[in-house]
């Protein structure tokens, strides 16, 4: 077919001019065609269009007069085969207890025979083949070779034809075979048997412990050596890794070079800081009540071409999965340049994460697909992860019929356009070259690659565990089956590469230093626990947080001022231009402004900040508005960027719709930059619940854990407004049942002058010992409400204030009979009502306690004391008697009561099951029943009375 001339032969004739080089030209032409329809010339496209097809699909040749064509496609179709579906045949599994389909790649499916491929060129069904090859049929055995080996690799779901293309050439020059060394090969043997051999050491030497070995994956620990020493030749400085136990103790030791006399030592239950290097390369923190040793992280710091290169193993609960967010919060932080005004500047190749997932968690844990989701997003991509599936066939003691409905775990990734590269365990040389072609593509292309290293568990779930119990034809084959070490040591003395005598002695060195460190480990048993740091004890100092009337000024005037051209829904301009006048009049500052003049204090004390959640640029209740979007052209801009006194980064992100990763994220990015004010904004403050994993596990016992350290800000809207269970409550109540050591700071604040302080506060402490988790129950109604503004003057001077009084009350302290407690939006809603009232109120005083946790007993106590003539205490809220602050405040007030008070009154809704009511009338009712039973002289009842009032009881 000549370009430019009109195609007006027959099908039969077409296809009749497609052969040889023109073959194998067309059907690529039209394999493009399929993929992207603009990618071709318009004749051709227009061609296939018409005709479909350059052949017809069926399997078995049709006669053709002219040529072989038929015989042509049917090579062309089993190379396709055999690169798509070679993974069913190749020999990945070690037990080989998986039939290999390696009838799918026979020639006679195809209608061929050896000496139909003979005829035909290299070429045809092998573009970038390898030196040597002389015809088809030699080319179909290269294929087969490459793709049924010890490593099978899935590219199909890939649907860039760039890195499609990139991969199969690589994969059919030979990138799957390993070609190293003679010293490499006895190194590679050296690191399988110091891996082994520590394993049967604590197997010996701990009897009955816990350790959740390695043993089946051996191969993990050269593979992640290839791996890391790849990514820091590529430019990462920092590369962080997330893993559950399995292997855990072995990663530890081999590849983050904790010392063996340590780990011996947490056996011992005698850790010992004497035993961690002097040098200072090695970073083991610890918390004052500590964890168990398999999940204790790491960091290690060392020296590579002159660069100095962190790697970090994340510290991980039991709950597997949920660190992989964390560790790519570690990673972007350890990307991002946040030294200058505007964007952070992300550099890819400066950090990388490893992620090291279970065969059964990867498609049984939705924590993973949500991490997976955040590859290709703006705010939280990491410039492609190396997963690794530490594949050892089974979960605990279930089978995989029983924990996925998929045939590989790693299945998952398909939807997400990962390449997966499934390798044999027991084939520790192939580890390596699917580990450094892995590598190689994160480096071309920025983009998260699978390898799913399949073996098996040598033992039970854990070491006392009888897996003969649950899975006994599997582990028969267990019982019988060689270890990598022995596997490959005999394969190198078969091949002459090392002599039987070499291997005795390199295994003797390695448990000769075992022994060693052994000895190093005192015999006796380190008292238990640890002392929490006095500054964590006493908690957050009162800090000056006020900031000067001109700079205020200065700052708002800058965060109104649009580039020229740039248009703002006028609506919203209407919006934003009050802030000029709230400063200056007794309009009043809201609490979306407050929050956007203490960010632009932060930013230029030079403090970085980064906000994400669900709609958080403009804020669920259209609050924030800190990014704009011209209406006529869509651009985006962002006032904070342009701030003059900025001397910090700003970002704010609008995150997928996810709570338990992007809150994972988020903690971990403020892990790694402790340096920056990181917020997370729920939606809605119960959304918080699919993140219970990361509050219960990460940000609430890190530090008493793992000595390790966060001062992330959680954003909770809360408060009851009629509009059902789902959207009222932030859970108040389970924050403060995590609450304990000081471990963070649980407010719900009244105010935008003190929402103001606490931010200004928390970006304080941030980088200090004092520095903890802050939650915070923002408001939703209370956004724009005039009792809850603040006027300019609240701002400039002061500092948060962990209680604050009902103005205009307990003025004649002699008079005040009841003393009303409460917290949040239903103290707005009791000074709502006393501002419509004519009533005196001398009998009465109202606080507000708007930092809850840690709970401000001595101010309090001194309060009450101002009051000699009171009868009665009372706390009123509005969620129900179970949930809210109740249970938690309750003994807490008893104990500031003065003598004769000996049981605080509750005022609120009664218990119940769901946390609000479905029906805003209902709601109102209720609602109002408190509040006036709250400022009604004789309305406060015992519990069963307010129980029995209410006829749903």
């Amino acid at each position: 077919m000549k370009r430019g001339e009109p195609y007006m032969a027959s099908r039969e004739q077409e296809q009749q001019e497609f052969y040889g080089p023109n073959l194998g030209y067309i059907i690529e032409m039209y394999e493009r065609f399929l993929e992207d329809a603009s990618s071709i010339d318009e004749e051709t496209r227009v061609y296939f269009e018409t005709h479909g097809a350059p052949v017809t699909e069926t399997v078995t040749p049709v006669h053709v007069e002219t040529g072989d064509f038929e015989k042509y496609l049917a090579a062309h179709r089993l190379a396709e085969r055999i690169r798509a579906k070679g993974h069913l045949a190749a020999d990945i599994y070690p037990l080989k207890d998986h039939p290999r389909e390696n009838e799918l790649l026979e020639l006679e499916q195809f209608g061929l025979t050896e000496a139909d491929l003979r005829t035909m060129p290299v070429s045809l069904v092998c573009p970038d083949p390898p030196a040597g090859l002389s015809d088809a049929f030699e080319a179909i055995e290269h294929l087969k070779a490459q793709y049924t080996g010890a490593a099978a690799v899935e590219l199909q779901h890939v649907d860039d034809l760039d890195e499609k293309k990139w991969l199969r050439q690589k994969v059919e020059q030979g990138a799957l075979t390993a070609k190293l060394t003679r010293d490499q090969k006895k190194q590679l043997f050296k690191r399988l048997a110091e891996t082994e051999l520590f394993e049967k050491f604590l197997h010996k030497t701990y009897v009955g412990q816990k350790r959740f070995s390695i043993e089946g994956l051996d191969a993990m620990v050269p593979l992640l050596d290839t791996i890391i020493g790849h990514l820091i030749a590529n430019g990462s400085e920092t590369i962080n890794i997330g893993m559950a136990h399995r292997g855990r103790l072995n990663v530890l030791a081999h590849v983050l070079g904790k010392p063996y006399e340590m780990i011996f030592a947490e056996f011992q239950h005698a850790p010992n800081h004497d035993l961690v290097p002097s040098e200072g390369s090695i970073g083991i923190t610890y918390g004052w009540t500590g964890d168990v040793k398999y999940h204790l992280g790491l960091n290690r710091k060392m020296e590579q071409q002159s660069t100095n290169v962190h790697v970090t193993l994340a510290n991980n609960p039991s709950h597997l999965e949920f660190v992989d967010p964390v560790v790519e919060g570690f990673t972007r932080a350890a990307q991002d340049d946040r030294s200058g005004k505007g964007m952070p500047t992300q550099s890819q190749n400066k950090a990388a994460a490893i992620l090291i997932h279970g065969d059964a968690a990867f498609p049984g844990q939705g924590i993973v697909a949500e991490t997976l989701n955040m590859t290709n997003l703006k705010g939280y991509n990491t410039g492609g992860t190396i997963h690794i599936i530490a594949n050892n066939t089974i979960g605990f003691t279930t089978e995989p019929t029983d924990s996925r409905s998929t045939r590989y775990s790693s299945d998952l990734a398909k939807g997400y356009e990962i390449p997966i590269f499934h390798v044999n365990a027991d084939q520790p040389e192939t580890c390596l070259a699917v580990a450094l072609l892995a590598s190689e593509y994160r480096a071309k292309f920025n983009k998260d690659v699978l390898i799913d290293l399949i073996g098996y568990r040598r033992f039970g779930h854990n070491e006392m565990d009888e897996p003969m119990n649950t899975n006994p034809v599997l582990y028969e084959l267990i019982h019988k089956h060689d270890t990598a070490r022995v596997l490959y040591a005999k394969d190198l003395v078969e091949r002459g590469e090392v002599s039987q005598e070499e291997v005795k002695t390199i295994e003797a060195e390695i448990s000769d230093v075992m022994k060693a460190a052994r000895e190093k480990v005192p015999n006796v048993e380190k008292e238990y626990g640890g002392i929490m740091p006095d500054v964590v004890f006493k908690g957050v100092p009162s800090i000056e947080t006020g900031v000067e009337k001109d700079k205020l000024i200065h700052y708002n005037d800058q965060l109104l001022a649009w580039p020229s051209g740039f248009t703002v829904f006028h609506k919203l301009e209407k919006v934003l231009k009050r802030r000029t006048d709230a400063l200056t009049t007794n309009k009043g500052i809201d609490w979306g402004h407050a929050e956007t003049l203490a960010f632009a204090s932060i930013l230029s004390d030079g403090t970085p900040i980064r906000l994400s959640g669900q709609d958080s640029e403009r804020g669920t209740f259209a609050q924030r508005n800190i990014n704009l979007n011209d209406v006529k052209t869509g651009k985006s801009f962002s006032p904070m960027h342009e701030l003059e006194s900025a001397q910090a980064s700003f970002a704010v992100y609008n995150s997928p719709l996810s709570e338990a990763g992007v809150l994972g994220f988020e903690y971990g990015y403020n892990v790694f930059a402790p340096e920056t004010l990181v917020l997370w904004e729920a939606q809605y403050g119960d959304f918080a619940n699919s993140g219970q994993v990361i509050f219960d596990q990460f940000i609430t016992a890190s530090r008493a854990k793992w000595g390790q350290t966060s001062g992330l800000v959680m954003l909770l809207p809360h408060g009851y407004e009629g509009q059902g269970p789902e959207h009222s409550s932030g859970r108040l109540e389970r924050f403060l049942t995590l609450s304990g050591e000081k471990n963070w700071t649980v407010a719900n604040v009244t105010s935008a002058a003190q929402y103001f302080h606490l931010l200004r506060r928390q970006a304080a402490i941030l980088g200090k010992d004092e520095v903890r988790p802050l939650v915070v129950m923002t408001p939703k109604s209370l956004l724009r409400h005039p009792l809850a503004t603040s006027d300019l003057s609240e701002l400039t001077s002061g500092s948060f204030k962990r209680i604050v009084e009902q103005e205009g009350l307990g003025q004649s302290p002699e008079r005040v009979e009841r003393l009303v407690f409460a917290t949040g939006k239903v103290a707005i809603d009791l000074a709502d009502a006393l501002a419509k009232s004519d009533e005196s109120y001398d009998w009465l005083h109202i606080v507000r306690v708007e930092e809850i946790y840690p709970f401000p007993a001595k101010q309090l106590k001194a309060l009450v004391a101002r009051y000699p003539n009171v009868t009665e205490i009372v706390w009123v809220q509005e969620e129900p008697k179970n949930m809210g602050a109740w249970s938690y405040i309750e003994p807490r007030l008893e104990s500031i009561a003065p003598n004769g008070i000996t049981q605080v009154r509750y005022i609120g809704r009664r218990r119940r099951s769901s946390t609000a009511e479905g029906d805003p009338t209902g709601h109102k009712v209720e609602q109002a029943r408190i509040i006036h039973d709250a400022l009604t002289r004789t309305a406060a009842r015992t519990e069963n009375e307010q129980e029995a009032s209410n006829t749903n009881a």
